[in-house]
Formats: C-alpha cells, sequence, structure tokens
C-alpha cells in the first residue's frame, strides 16, 4: 500500500488494540534428520522469537500484554531453547542424543518437531495458554515468529478458540502487515 495514502479505516466489528514483544539470544543445535541435505548434520543458531498480541480492550494500565508479565514466557523459551540440543521424537539416534545427555556432552530437548515452523507453533501455545490464566480471554497471541538467522524465519498464526474478537478476513488484509 503507498504510505501516502491514508490507512483504510478497520471495521468496527473487528476494531482491535495490537502490539508485539520479541524474545532474542537463545543459541540452541538441531538436525531435521530426514532431510537430504545439509539440514540432516547438527547445526546451530541463536534463535529469536516474536509475538502479536491483540485484545479488545486495554488492561488497568493502558496495555494490551504487560511485558513485563512474560518472564514466565521468556523462561520457558531460555529452558527450552538456551544452549539446548533439540531432537525430533522419531530421530533415528535419539538414544544416542539421550546418552551424550546422560554424560553431560549436551542439554536434551526432545520435540515432535525442531523445525522452525513446528517451533513457532509450540511458542504460540505457550503464550496463549500464560494469556489465558491470566487474562481469560482479554488478549491473545494471534501470530508468533521462529527465527533462526536474520534471514530464516517461520511464523505461526491462529487466533485461540476462545478468543472473541477474531477479525474478519477483511480486517486481517487491512493490518496484517509485517
Amino acid at each position: 500500500m503507498d504510505a501516502r495514502l491514508p490507512r483504510p479505516a478497520m471495521p468496527p466489528s473487528a476494531a482491535a488494540f495490537r502490539c508485539s514483544k520479541s524474545f532474542s539470544g537463545y543459541p540452541c543445535t538441531h538436525r531435521q534428520w530426514r532431510h537430504h541435505g545439509h539440514c540432516r548434520f547438527v547445526h546451530g543458531y541463536s534463535r529469536s522469537f516474536t509475538f502479536w498480541f491483540q485484545a479488545l480492550e486495554l488492561d488497568a494500565h493502558g496495555f494490551v500484554v504487560d511485558f513485563s508479565s512474560l518472564r514466565p514466557l521468556e523462561q520457558q523459551l531460555a529452558e527450552q531453547f538456551d544452549h539446548t540440543f533439540l531432537a525430533n521424537a522419531d530421530d533415528p539416534l535419539l538414544d544416542t542424543w539421550r546418552q551424550l545427555h546422560d554424560q553431560g556432552a549436551l542439554d536434551l530437548r526432545v520435540m515432535d518437531n525442531v523445525g522452525m515452523e513446528a517451533s513457532a507453533q509450540l511458542v504460540w501455545g505457550w503464550a496463549n495458554t500464560l494469556l489465558w490464566e491470566r487474562d481469560h480471554g482479554r488478549s491473545c497471541c494471534w501470530r508468533a515468529e521462529a527465527r533462526e538467522n536474520e534471514t530464516n524465519a517461520a511464523q505461526y498464526i491462529e487466533y485461540p478458540s476462545w478468543f472473541a474478537a477474531a477479525p474478519t478476513a477483511a480486517a486481517d488484509q487491512i493490518w496484517d502487515a509485517p
């Protein structure tokens, strides 16, 4: 959209407040054992994550989400991704990774899928669990991004079923800029 043009108004039924929060500095390793290329080898990145939040009403402090209240999410990210080795649950070398973990050579985390797409979905779920427990549906995370470096990222986008303010398709086209 041309930056000189006024931004279209959001449909009244989809009016909402949005904000985002990023977390970075989670160096970890993984491998995609089914990949026929170099991704089948153990390799690492310093992962980062960005979360997009939405609410129909601001909280008592004027926030969609009070970023200081996200410390439990930040701790979960660190526990899962900070200096860890991520392995798929069906990795044929999983017993080897477990032995190396037991010997103190790596800090193993077993996941259904270590890829960035599945990681984005995983952390989206963590964010919404936290928000539901705290706000009981006032706010939600509608998009989560898992980034492995400056050029590669994956996003998971979904409104939780309990969030009543999911926008219309037209509103998403207007307001879903990166």
